[in-house]
């Protein structure tokens, strides 16, 4: 039989061999590094027999499924330690996940774990690394397995046997054992546990059996695991930063935004929070405007025939807010494009008008399950910087390019590095493959014509049409998905839109969805993150404070508030009585980027001795002087 390699190679081997026959064959060096095998692109364990006519990848831990398959590794050590101290524990799933790994077990009445307890099954999971147990693969008749998991009381086991039978008709399953533990699995696996070398629990969280409420609570146990144990001490030392830099810790100590329950995922905005939410609303409606868009304002509650033309209704009603008036089924708008699809069809529109930009800050709602709610990030009331634009086809590029010129444009204000992600049609979706196939090829040009860099995510554009999405790269290294451009050949058609062509008859317009921040509320989230809390001048609620030193400063520190403010400075006083060294400590702690200190020397001169948050004392200067500074950092959105 031969494989071929990523060169282009041809190997020879014998009937029957396995990918550890390929990798001993190429050299004893790669036979040793091997983890697993790539055929034909599906990983597979090193030990499967090899399809002749193969194209064949060995996995080392340099290739990128390494990481994933020492995390699935790490997850059945990890199930094998608890059901050895935990005895009576049923077991359901654990897979690997982006950053590490989970498993979600049932323990016996009685029986809680905590993260007190990790400490014990990390030792226990210690030691069957170190025994180097051989992961093996066992194909088993359905009643085989059902036999064996029935008599270990273990039901979920049972019921995922069971489903499969139900829904793909299979007569067989894979079981896997290391050591005493065997588990249902579809693989693969690395030869060994000795691969899971550096590997940390991290947390215990409740999750519903199979996603539903109605089901049993179980205990999840979150961990994580690496190639070497230098790689998991960054990884927990980024980890560490990042719980520093929690959006929800430092809103509340910042004083930007509240949560309640009377209001589930749904953020109460305090007043410097509100005048950050401010000052994003402005710098979208600044950009939009120099770009020639509209800003309008539609409804926030539609009948159900819009949501049954636009396609929501189907794909999208659980995810809404659903509501009777009168007879009719009514509901929160969920997204603003049905709306403005609706609004461009009430007047009748000429190809000299084109294209039409609508741009809106539109209040959105989506239900989103309680158990997914987080913070900022992911919230049922929110506000998107959303824009449509109707054009004709002779326009679409450009207006395509513009969407992705505006987007870095604006992350180029924050400071971001941006990937991009080229997403093509769905599984489920609308409207006939001719119109995706021009839809995706819009968009690729748009891209290549710009000679943009972008990788290719398979299946995964709306329902509607292909997306142009915005990868943001933090200050500590994550990747935040945000803006995105989206090719709407569909919407004009199931909404019927026309304009009037040079040749006085109707035309169907093409339409782009466009959200460069995504929602002012998870941006914001990001922000806080991404600077610690520490925003820059423009972006900053509060700008400055004032800190008279003594009592008999006030007055004049607050004469001075009151002029800078009339510049346009957001300034606070701080007169209390407290010593300024403490004052001075909590506007640090604050981040407020300048403190103003004003003494004897600055009243009679009329000026301020500023102190940059973060650097200290940076001398007296006049107060216009400061004022004019601000402003200038302000008008410049400097970082």
């Amino acid at each position: 039989m031969r494989v071929t390699l990523p060169d282009g190679t041809e190997l020879e081997l014998d009937d029957g061999a396995t990918g550890a026959d390929a990798a001993a064959a190429i050299g004893a060096g790669l036979a040793r590094a091997a983890l697993a095998v790539k055929v034909d692109g599906v990983l597979r364990d090193l030990s499967a027999p090899l399809p002749d006519g193969a194209r064949l990848e060995i996995v080392t831990a340099r290739s990128p499924e390494a990481l994933w398959l020492i995390r699935h590794d790490a997850a059945h050590v990890m199930a094998e330690a608890v059901l050895e101290l935990y005895p009576g524990v049923k077991i359901s799933i654990g897979p690997p996940i982006e950053d590490g790994f989970y498993y979600d077990f049932e323990f016996p009445d009685g029986v809680t774990l905590s993260e007190a307890d990790f400490p014990a099954i990390e030792r226990r999971m210690a030691e069957h690394v170190k025994a180097a147990e051989p992961f093996e693969r066992e194909d088993v008749p359905v009643a085989e397995a059902l036999e064996r998991f029935r008599a270990e009381d273990q039901p979920y086991k049972v019921e995922l046997i069971e489903d499969l039978v139900r829904d793909q008709g299979v007569e067989t399953v894979s079981l896997y054992r290391n050591g005493p533990f065997t588990d249902l699995c579809r693989g693969p696996h690395a030869p060994t546990t000795k691969t899971v070398k550096a590997f940390k629990l991290q947390s215990v969280a409740g999750a519903y059996w199979r996603g539903d409420a109605d089901r049993t609570m179980l205990t999840r146990v979150y961990g994580t695991a690496f190639l070497s144990k230098e790689d998991l001490e960054a990884h927990l030392e980024r980890l560490e930063e990042a719980k520093a830099r929690d959006h929800r810790k430092l809103g509340r100590e910042l004083g930007l935004f509240e949560f309640s329950e009377v209001s589930p995922g749904m953020a109460f905005w305090l007043p410097r929070g509100t005048t950050l939410f401010n000052q994003l609303v402005a710098l979208m409606r600044e950009l939009n405007e120099d770009r020639g868009y509209t800003e309008v304002k539609t409804p926030q509650v539609y009948d159900s025939r819009l949501w049954k033309t636009s396609g929501h209704w189907d794909k999208y009603r659980e995810n809404m807010f659903v509501t009777e008036a009168e007879d009719r089924q009514m509901a929160l708008k969920p997204m603003n494009c049905p709306g403005h699809c609706h609004l461009y069809a009430m007047h009748p529109h000429s190809y000299r008008e084109l294209p039409v930009r609508y741009a809106e800050p539109g209040l959105l709602h989506r239900y989103e399950p309680s158990g997914t709610l987080h913070g900022l990030l992911r919230v049922r009331h929110f506000v998107q910087d959303d824009a449509h634009i109707f054009c004709r086809d002779d326009q679409i590029l450009d207006e395509v390019v513009g969407c992705i010129e505006l987007a870095f444009a604006t992350y180029a204000i924050f400071g971001f590095d941006v990937k991009l992600e080229l997403s093509t049609r769905p599984e489920q979706r609308v409207g006939d493959d001719e119109l995706w196939d021009r839809a995706e090829g819009v968009l690729r040009d748009a891209l290549d014509s710009r000679e943009l860099g972008y990788v290719v995510n398979e299946g995964d554009g709306a329902f509607y049409g292909p997306k142009i999405d915005f990868h943001l790269t933090d200050s500590i290294g994550r990747s935040w998905q945000l803006g995105t451009v989206q090719m709407d050949f569909n919407f004009p058609e199931r909404f019927e839109l026309e304009y009037q062509g040079a040749d006085n008859q109707g035309h169907r317009p093409a339409m782009i969805h466009r959200a460069i921040l995504g929602s002012f509320e998870r941006f914001i989230g990001l922000l806080i993150e991404h600077y610690a809390g520490e925003f820059p001048v423009w972006l900053a609620p509060v700008q400055a404070v004032l800190l008279p030193i003594s009592d008999r400063h006030a007055e004049a520190a607050t004469v001075m508030r009151d002029a800078l403010a009339a510049k346009g400075v957001r300034v606070e006083c701080d007169d209390r009585s407290e010593s300024i060294g403490r004052r001075i400590r909590e506007a640090e702690l604050r981040k407020l980027p300048y403190m103003l200190v004003v003494g004897d020397r600055e009243v009679e001169d009329g000026t301020v001795a500023v102190r940059r948050h973060g650097s200290g004392d940076e001398g007296s200067v006049p107060l216009d002087a400061f004022a004019a500074r601000v402003a200038d950092e302000t008008a410049a959105r400097s970082a």
